[in-house]
């Protein structure tokens, strides 16, 4: 069968609103999850995509110790799979905070994609709860909690991505 959808018909639009109910709803299944009588020690958001979550999320739980790290698994190319490469670590959340293997610690992201990403954060911070807004089949071994699961082949637009404009519509002109 061929798909004759066009390209912005895969896409799953997500606004700042949306982004911010989400976000609430992550903090709401993350509350009293944490191993220390529930609460957590920190929150660590993996930049760029995980800050505005992590931020709302911190708010939620009264969370005020956040840091982050900075993982590159992208070509800046773009996100298509013939582009990825390894993930590497740009930056590090403080050594003091994350322990020896980053217990009590939630690591938050938007989005869990193939996975690589998380699989070296897990692979750092092996006692760590990882938490993303949205998830894909193939990265959704990598997170323990999550809102929203969309298809694998679903690029999602991100409100930090988008710019109010006129756009023309799908099919015709009238």
């Amino acid at each position: 069968m061929v798909d004759n959808r066009l390209p912005h018909e895969k896409g799953f639009h997500v606004s700042w609103d949306q982004l911010h109910r989400d976000a609430r709803a992550l903090a709401w299944r993350l509350q009293g999850q944490g191993p220390d009588g529930g609460a957590w020690r920190a929150v660590v958001a993996i930049t760029r995509g995980g800050m505005a979550p992590a931020m709302i999320v911190a708010r939620e739980l009264d969370i005020r110790t956040v840091d982050t790290i900075s993982v590159k698994s992208y070509h800046s190319g773009g996100g298509k799979a013939d582009q990825r490469r390894e993930a590497e670590v740009l930056k590090s959340p403080d050594a003091g905070l994350m322990g020896a293997d980053g217990e009590g610690i939630l690591i938050i992201d938007d989005l869990v994609d193939s996975g690589k990403t998380l699989e070296l954060v897990r692979s750092l911070y092996p006692k760590a709860h990882v938490a993303t807004v949205y998830a894909k089949p193939q990265g959704r071994p990598q997170v323990e909690t999550f809102i929203t699961e969309v298809s694998q082949d679903t690029w999602i637009f991100f409100p930090w991505d988008m710019a109010l404009q006129y756009v023309k519509p799908y099919r015709g002109e009238d």
